[in-house]
């Protein structure tokens, strides 16, 4: 024998309202008033009005047990990742909790060892253990088309960010790293440097490569030769970003300008051109990537790439969470821009 509904709207078996009565009340489908819970952008704002004005007349609370039980999956927004950069990871949350906010979604940040023999099987482990709605994958496990497919595997919507389209346009999003490096290199030549110094990121993500070549595509176009005695790894540290800066600086024929391939290892180069008695801007000028906080903070403010990554994370958060906005979901390039501030001035005349 089925449930019967008192005429408030809520069923007598339970004395709790229940998705059938909203719907019933609404006159709409289980399905529709589904999508104002989630909020789903596929309604007209007639329908979204109609059915919240009875969800809050008649107290409905939606179970989140009861739908992830019927989902087979938790209301959860995890992120994968194997990545050295702390403040990377904070931006990403923070795109991501800014999507979620006014959502019942909850977010889990797994770390993973991507050198590991046992990474798939880890991963494999981690989705059965937890079941999350979706995941977000981040450089440079995002760049591994089999940890993609494992979350196919379990029925698991997934995002790839990274610098480059490493997917169909629904499961990636990207930044235009070489474009926005090849700008601010150019930007540099525009000012009279001919010797910038290089701080390349770690081996093993894509983001040194695509900025190394917008660094190469740069000095090409202006007939520039590249030398490779300016170029310096680092590892997307601050201390990198002293070792390689300290290294450019003490060469006899040192480099007017550096550009680093983010924030933490440019002030790192400050640093250690200060240590050596340089002026910043006067006897060298610098450029950063990322836009962190501290880039408008230190003295001279960072001239640097703004890399929309807290913009990027809440565009995954909603491509997982909002399957039927299709616009969100063919959106896979957010553009980077260059911040102009104060580290950049013409070169000294030697």
């Amino acid at each position: 024998m089925g449930q019967r509904s008192n005429v408030q709207g809520t069923s007598v078996k339970t004395g709790k309202p229940t998705i059938n009565d909203v719907a019933r009340l609404a006159e709409v489908s289980k399905k529709t008033v589904s999508r104002v819970i989630n909020n789903s952008p596929a309604l007209s704002e007639k329908t979204r009005d109609k059915v919240q004005s009875v969800i809050k007349e008649i107290g409905f609370v939606p179970s989140l047990q009861a739908r992830a039980l019927a989902l087979s999956r938790n209301f959860i927004i995890a992120v994968l990742h194997d990545n050295p950069n702390a403040q990377f990871l904070v931006n990403v949350q923070q795109g991501i909790l800014d999507e979620l906010a006014s959502t019942e979604y909850g977010l889990m940040v797994q770390p993973v060892d991507r050198t590991s023999d046992h990474l798939y099987d880890n991963i494999r482990s981690f989705l059965e253990r937890h079941k999350p709605y979706g995941v977000v994958l981040l450089p440079p496990i995002s760049e591994d088309d089999k940890v993609a497919e494992i979350c196919e595997e379990f029925g698991c919507g997934y995002i790839r960010m990274g610098s480059v389209k490493l997917d169909k346009a629904e499961h990636t999003i990207s930044s235009n790293d070489r474009e926005a490096v090849r700008e601010a290199v150019t930007y540099l030549i525009g000012k009279g440097h001919t010797r910038i110094g290089l701080i390349e990121g770690p081996a093993g993500f894509t983001s040194p490569r695509e900025r190394r070549a917008g660094f190469e595509e740069a000095l090409e176009a202006a007939g520039i030769a590249l030398d490779p005695t300016l170029i310096r790894p680092g590892s997307y540290t601050f201390e990198s970003g002293v070792e390689a800066g300290q290294s450019l600086v003490d060469l006899e024929n040192p480099p007017t300008a550096i550009f680093a391939c983010n924030d933490e290892m440019a002030i790192g180069a400050i640093i250690a051109a200060r240590r050596s008695g340089l002026l910043i801007p006067e006897d060298l000028s610098v450029v950063g990537f990322d836009d962190t906080p501290l880039s408008s903070h230190v003295w001279p403010a960072l001239t640097t790439v703004r890399w929309p990554i807290v913009e990027m994370a809440r565009l995954a958060a909603r491509k997982l969470i909002l399957s039927d906005d299709q616009e969100a979901a063919m959106r896979w390039q957010l553009p980077s821009k260059m911040m102009e501030r104060t580290s950049v001035v013409p070169p000294k005349q030697r």
